[in-house]
């Protein structure tokens, strides 16, 4: 246990060089379960305080820069699609660069034989796409997340969007990653999984300590966590929201480290951390 925890800390002594940036504050930990929020800017941490190859999984769902002025429906109201100023475009080639930034800083510390999972709509997955390939990972699904209850389209003029990406890759070409298949198979009846995963979104009984805009449904998270990690993996999230991925970690026994900059979803975060680590 000492060693899992180890791994995942950013203490200065063992994980910064001299001079280095003061280490991110950690805004959580419950060190017996391995669980641990830290605030902050996920680049700058994960270039300054982690080591390099330190994590066996990434889940990251980084901003779709949709936040425009536009509407959406949700339960049936017309509702203000802007999410904060997290989620603003700068444009084409500045969100580009940011992402290319992100995904390098995740896979320094991703480990040889580890993976990424990325989740994305049409406006940022090829983008997405593309730095990954730029950078040196291998892609190895292209997940379609099919939503059966989607919100309709309030503007009649685009099919409805009803599906997300969800990227998975590898660290690089000679990594030699882990995928469960026996278990996917005996998930889907026997058969092979397939790449096309009906999923509703999350339900009223996950957000009842509040909502991210963008929190995903935890059997998504857990389907993907069982998938590519053995027990005892320690997982990432650099844009963790919600913490879904951590409660899908506690539940699973992965060890897990979120980060995020918005101090009401950390808490969030918390809040869903302390009640399934309270559930016998």
């Amino acid at each position: 246990m000492k060693k899992m925890i180890k791994a995942g800390k950013s203490v200065k002594n063992e994980h910064s060089v001299a001079g280095a940036k003061e280490p991110p504050e950690i805004y959580y930990e419950k060190a017996e379960y391995a669980l641990k929020l830290l605030k902050g800017d996920c680049i700058d941490i994960l270039n300054n305080h982690f080591e390099e190859n330190t994590f066996d999984m990434i889940f990251a769902d980084p901003p779709y820069f949709l936040s425009n002025g536009g509407v959406t429906c949700h339960a049936g109201k017309m509702v203000s699609v802007d999410k904060g100023g997290w989620d603003k475009s700068k444009g084409v080639v500045e969100n580009h660069r940011f992402n290319i930034e992100w995904l390098k800083a995740c896979r320094r510390v991703l480990k040889p034989n580890g993976t990424i999972w990325i989740s994305g709509t049409t406006h940022v997955i090829y983008s997405i796409g593309f730095a990954l390939q730029s950078l040196g990972y291998k892609i190895l699904n292209d997940i379609v997340w099919y939503k059966p209850n989607a919100s309709p389209n309030l503007s009649c003029r685009y099919f409805t969007h009803s599906t997300e990406i969800v990227l998975w890759a590898a660290k690089s070409e000679e990594s030699k990653h882990h995928f469960d298949y026996r278990l996917m198979k005996e998930l889907n009846r026997g058969k092979q999984m397939r790449n096309l995963w009906e999923i509703r979104p999350p339900s009223a009984s996950e957000k009842h300590f509040g909502k991210h805009p963008t929190q995903k449904p935890l059997e998504l998270l857990k389907r993907i966590i069982l998938a590519s990690t053995e027990a005892g993996s320690l997982v990432l999230d650099p844009f963790c929201g919600s913490s879904t991925t951590g409660v899908a970690c506690a539940l699973l026994g992965r060890r897990y480290v979120g980060i995020d900059l918005e101090e009401r979803y950390l808490d969030l975060s918390r809040r869903r951390l302390e009640e399934v680590r309270n559930q016998p």
